[in-house]
């Protein structure tokens, strides 16, 4: 339900990113919020702050394998670990929010707020990695949700996944916006002195007022900030992703991003365009409509002509950049910036992590190798 007059949707909650929780593609029965009429006038409207909290639930989800494979060529890494499914974080633009429709719950509220976790991963993984003919390759943990949201503080999924990979000296790279990753930087600075282990911090905005609304119960930029400098003070070699780009809402702080990384002692730099796939589309809509409701079918606009006047184009070697003047610009403006702060200019060895170290584990149970 909205009104015009306040921009606001009933089921808006302060402190989460959604703004609604429509029910996934795949269920039979679908729910949704509308105006029955008894909301006429200003007066009547109950503001977001009455409105219930939404508490978070946590299932454990028991796994059956841990490693995903994929072969998108314009993607840096062929494996991938997610110790969540699910994340609190609550950034609306999550291209991951779709994946929730499959296990019948909705991309919206659910995402955030109904969240599972795999108890069972490092475990999994020493079996996975110790199994004959394995070939080693950096696994990515982030490629989804976030390895270090809010529940990692209890369950410790990451660091016991980051514990397994060391011990066997395994490649691995992060990517996060969150502050804890710096709980772990024993385990990083260690991994890092045999270049085995690199880390993306995501920043989309240096104004914390913005972040609150667009990534609720992420750190706050100056955190993420200090962790790419104590990182990096750490020996660990640390990317600024300043992603996404949305156009007109966070695009004009891209210089400003990668100068707050550079001074911070990121090496490298990279940026994705705001991806808008299934789900995603709509509750992006709902939220400008919420937030910012005066520029809300320009940013639409904008966007649809970066991807060939549609919602969203998944064509690899596009989704992440998009095409057209627009599209263009940013990326001039990405290059001409990195080249003036000395971004992207590393080492090969700090971009390609090492894979000759790795030694395969024991799994739990299992019997040691005789050569």
């Amino acid at each position: 339900m909205m009104t015009a007059e306040h921009g606001k949707t009933a089921d808006a909650r302060k402190g989460r990113g959604a703004v609604s929780n429509a029910s996934g593609r795949y269920e039979r029965f679908t729910t949704e919020s509308f105006d029955d009429g008894w909301v006429i006038a200003p007066q009547d409207w109950e503001p977001t702050d009455g409105l219930e909290p939404l508490r978070t639930s946590v299932t454990v989800e028991t796994a059956k394998s841990i490693i995903a494979h994929n072969t998108s060529p314009d993607i840096p890494f062929d494996q991938s670990i997610n110790p969540y499914r699910g994340c609190e974080h609550g950034c609306v633009y999550c291209y991951a929010r779709p994946a929730h429709a499959y296990v019948g719950l909705s991309p919206g509220q659910d995402f955030e707020s109904r969240l599972f976790v795999k108890p069972n991963a490092a475990e999994l993984l020493a079996r996975e990695l110790s199994r004959p003919g394995y070939k080693p390759s950096p696994i990515m943990l982030g490629a989804n949700t976030d390895p270090y949201q809010p529940i990692e503080r209890d369950h410790r999924i990451t660091r016991e996944i980051l514990e397994v990979l060391d011990a066997c000296s395994h490649p691995v790279g992060i990517t996060t916006k969150s502050a804890n990753v710096l709980r772990d930087v024993d385990i990083l600075a260690r991994m890092a002195s045999r270049n085995l282990v690199a880390v993306g911090v995501s920043i989309t905005t240096l104004d914390p007022a913005l972040a609150r609304i667009i990534e609720p119960r992420a750190a706050t930029p100056a955190k993420r900030l200090a962790a790419i400098r104590a990182l990096s003070e750490a020996g660990v070699p640390v990317t600024l992703m300043a992603a996404p780009m949305i156009p007109h809402v966070n695009d004009m702080e891209l210089e400003a991003l990668l100068q707050a990384g550079a001074d911070a002692g990121a090496r490298l730099a990279a940026y994705i365009l705001l991806r808008l796939p299934l789900e995603v589309r709509d509750l992006f809509a709902e939220w400008l409509t919420t937030h910012f409701p005066d520029r809300k079918e320009r940013v639409l606009a904008q966007v649809r002509e970066t991807r060939g006047g549609r919602d969203y184009d998944p064509t690899f070697g596009q989704r992440m950049t998009g095409r057209g003047v627009y599209a263009e610009l940013l990326n001039k403006r990405f290059k001409i910036k990195t080249r003036q702060l000395g971004l992207n200019r590393a080492e090969p060895t700090e971009v390609h992590l090492d894979t000759s170290l790795f030694v395969p584990p024991v799994p739990p149970g299992g019997q040691m190798r005789l050569f």
